[in-house]
């Protein structure tokens, strides 16, 4: 454990800080033992990927433990910062399927076998967030009789919203590697490289040279590396857009949006083309486009909402009379991985959703996104970038320049 926590390590994140945070929380809300179940939250306080269903056990004091699928706990053992007796599998086995083996372990925390158990429970529109479920619930409730179950995800919401140091420079290495795959990409394309080439050849090309630059995993749960040309681009601006079989044509656009992971920090930047040869039309969608980014990026800073930002974006649209194109929205939440779109604290008019007026503050990070899409030419532009915000703007990590190439 402790050459895995290095404070000299320009990626160093203190661990038992955060769970000391999470358990004077506990505390505050007379929580017993915490139960956590959501991807984001496991990789928060473990620093370790948990592909299989998991769950972390945080008591009232001590050290926390994990409890993940049998064949990949000595995986996780070995890469998260806890010793190995604090990393557990389960299996279907009596006594130690995941509800009996975990329910037995709580009890065994709690004062008399009984207290608040805290759980993470409530929606998103993202599919692997890790939920307790109903029936999980109804389990664990029926298991741990005589306790209370409460709903307490928003202390883990609420400590993760501000990046710390060694969090802030994971991204900035994630998006290092992004720019690495962005560079692989512009080399094929290049020349005349694109003919024949396909959605599918881009992402790998993509891919490869992000893994080799030290990537641990194309993250995205839409596809992996997200590639459109043509008219897909014009599918709300390619928002999530696998990779398909479609081949790259003359006259038409494409969109390179692609993904990386390092130590659980995420890399994600859009790039855009028009391939052979650009109409003025075209053209000129593509000034829109870069216009409306490039004041995005100036905009953001500590102290402006969501809606703020938003207005003012929509404002300049509809003065350059490109406002039908846009869709009016210019950001989602990131965080570690599995810590995905949700801005801010679950606060806002639409339970689960990001609230409008969220204040940001210094150090959060999100990714700037928005998509410009008109369907009917068959035309659409994504940009994606993680951005730290600052007093008086932001820096965006992805370095690749910005711009709309036409490639021949």
């Amino acid at each position: 454990m402790t050459t895995k926590l290095n404070p000299g390590d320009p990626y160093y994140i203190d661990f038992p800080k955060r769970i000391q945070n999470i358990q004077s929380e506990m505390a505050k809300q007379k929580i017993d033992c915490y139960l956590g179940s959501r991807l984001r939250t496991l990789s928060w306080t473990l620093d370790a990927f948990c592909p299989w269903r998991s769950f972390v056990v945080i008591p009232a004091e001590g050290m926390p433990t994990a409890f993940t699928f049998v064949i990949d706990a000595a995986r996780v053992a070995d890469d998260t910062w806890l010793d190995e007796e604090h990393v557990r599998g389960f299996a279907p086995m009596g006594g130690q399927d995941q509800i009996e083996q975990i329910a037995d372990f709580i009890r065994d925390l709690l004062p008399g076998g009984k207290g608040r158990v805290g759980i993470e429970s409530g929606m998103s529109n993202y599919l692997p967030e890790g939920w307790l479920t109903h029936y999980e619930y109804e389990q664990y409730r029926d298991a741990l009789s005589g306790s209370e179950l409460v709903n307490a995800h928003t202390i883990i919401d609420a400590l993760a919203l501000i990046k710390d140091k060694g969090t802030i420079n994971r991204f900035r290495e994630a998006s290092r590697i992004v720019d690495e795959g962005h560079r692989a990409v512009r080399a094929a394309i290049g020349k005349g490289g694109w003919k024949g080439m396909t959605e599918t050849e881009i992402a790998g090309i993509a891919a490869l040279a992000m893994r080799r630059a030290g990537s641990e995993w194309e993250w995205s749960f839409t596809g992996g590396n997200e590639i459109a040309c043509g008219y897909r681009t014009g599918l709300a601006g390619g928002a999530c857009t696998p990779a398909t079989r479609k081949k790259l044509a003359a006259g038409e656009p494409l969109m390179v949006d692609i993904h990386a992971m390092f130590k659980l920090g995420l890399g994600d930047h859009s790039h855009n083309y028009i391939i052979g040869s650009a109409t003025d039309r075209q053209m000129w969608h593509a000034d829109n486009f870069l216009k409306i980014v490039k004041a995005t990026l100036e905009t953001y800073r500590a102290g402006i909402t969501p809606s703020q930002l938003a207005e003012k974006m929509m404002a300049l649209a509809e003065d350059g009379g490109f406002s039908d194109y846009m869709v009016p929205g210019f950001e989602h939440g990131i965080g570690m991985m599995g810590d995905e779109w949700r801005i801010g604290l679950n606060d806002g008019p639409f339970p689960y959703w990001t609230n409008p007026d969220h204040v940001y503050r210094e150090d959060e990070v999100l990714i700037c996104a928005m998509q410009y899409a008109c369907p009917d030419e068959n035309i659409g532009f994504r940009y994606e970038n993680p951005i730290v915000i600052g007093k008086d703007g932001c820096e965006a990590l992805s370095k690749y320049p910005l711009g709309v190439e036409v490639i021949s």
